[in-house]
């Protein structure tokens, strides 16, 4: 009975601290990119990049995402998971440290391995929600997103204020988000060493034939990814940018990109309890596509500041919503954790490309411009495929 006792208290203790993991790897997926997007003037002022040049900075942790995506399930099936996450936080750290160092070549290099560290986590945490918590997959796919997008709110938020209030420039304001990623590469170095001594570890991740790239549902859910991805980080990377050319100061506009995450973080808590709970998600998908287009739409059209407001209201709900639910059709198109897993490299793989398409794109339109209407009208365009590959993804079959 003692024995039994022992046993169910490790497995509840090591539970506990697996949910902790995932939460700590979980804040530390956008901090990274969404600290860039309030700074970007000043990084450029200093560094002396172009829109475009600016565009590739945020562009090029997704591009690091479409490489990594596919090769990350197959570190996995070697060190097991928590041997991979750890090595992704450890990059993301390093990356992040490199980053600061006020020289092109170690601004570009450092982001690189950000996104190396990143994308690591991006492809292992829906796996390991799926085999580790099969019965509550929405639930743990809920926290997670929420956790996600509240460190990322913060992030756009307090870039401006780290930099500027407290004097630690651009640099000081980019190093700060190491933080929690110590305390996250803490924790999985505890759960390494207590699956060790205890006998047990998280599942590895099996990789097939690759049967999954030829499944048409397989595609469309990673053009959803990819495309409600390229709404999100032009969003992150230039919505400050556009409000200050609405007449918003720069710190201001930092927070209304903060607070376009806030306003997201019910959706992302509550839509992938919803997803799980229903047989067919194309309705939900299309509620929260919709709110996107709306509030581009709004942007384009109005300049009152009134409209502005509820147009970023609109944007928080589409995007807070829009990537849980593409974390919720991996695991719900998936039959187990083995094909959650090759699904969630395949279409974080593709998916990436197209998203990291749009800063660059988006910045490169500018240039061309010097207007943000054609971005605009583009985001527009983008957010119709958005709905279309939502509710295609959304049907209640498996891949």
């Amino acid at each position: 009975m003692e024995l039994q006792q022992t046993k169910a208290r490790t497995k509840s203790t090591y539970t506990f601290l697996l949910v902790i993991g995932i939460i700590l790897v979980a804040f530390n997926l956008r901090p990274g990119i969404t600290s860039i997007g309030p700074l970007v003037g000043n990084i450029q002022k200093d560094m002396g990049l172009a829109h475009w040049s600016a565009g590739l900075l945020m562009s090029l942790p997704l591009i690091v995402f479409a490489i990594m995506s596919p090769i990350v399930p197959k570190i996995a099936n070697r060190l097991k998971n928590e041997g991979t996450l750890l090595v992704g936080l450890i990059t993301l750290l390093i990356g992040l440290c490199i980053r600061s160092i006020p020289m092109t070549f170690f601004l570009f290099t450092g982001t690189f391995l950000v996104g190396a560290g990143i994308a690591i986590g991006n492809v292992l945490l829906p796996a390991v929600a799926k085999d580790k918590f099969p019965q509550k997959f929405g639930l743990i796919t809920s926290i997670y997103s929420t956790s996600m997008g509240l460190i990322a709110s913060l992030a756009s938020g307090l870039s401006v204020p780290l930099a500027n209030d407290l004097n630690l420039g651009w640099q000081g304001a980019l190093i700060v988000w190491g933080l929690p990623v110590v305390a996250a590469i803490l924790v999985w170095i505890f759960l390494l060493k207590f699956n060790k001594g205890d006998g047990k570890a998280i599942n590895r991740v099996s990789v097939n034939s690759g049967n999954i790239w030829r499944s048409p549902l397989a595609w469309q859910i990673a053009i959803f990814m990819g495309f409600q991805s390229f709404l999100f980080y032009v969003t992150i990377s230039w919505l400050p940018e556009i409000l200050h050319s609405h007449g918003m100061s720069i710190g201001t506009a930092g927070w209304m990109l903060s607070f376009s995450q806030l306003v997201g973080l019910p959706a992302a808590f509550f839509i992938p309890v919803m997803a799980g709970r229903s047989r067919s998600q194309t309705w939900i998908a299309f509620m929260l596509t919709l709110c996107s287009l709306l509030g581009f739409v709004g942007l384009l059209l109005f300049s009152a500041y009134s409209i502005i407001i509820i147009s970023i209201i609109f944007i928080g709900v589409g995007l807070g919503g829009t990537f849980p639910l593409a974390l919720s059709y991996i695991g719900l198109r998936a039959r187990n954790a083995r094909q959650a897993a090759e699904l969630s490299g395949m279409a974080q793989s593709t998916g990436y490309i197209l998203a990291a398409v749009g800063p660059l794109f988006i910045g490169y339109l500018y240039d061309q411009t010097h207007m943000w209407t054609i971005p605009l009208v583009t985001l527009i365009v983008v957010s119709v495929l958005v709905i279309l590959f939502g509710m295609l993804s959304g049907r209640n079959r498996y891949v």
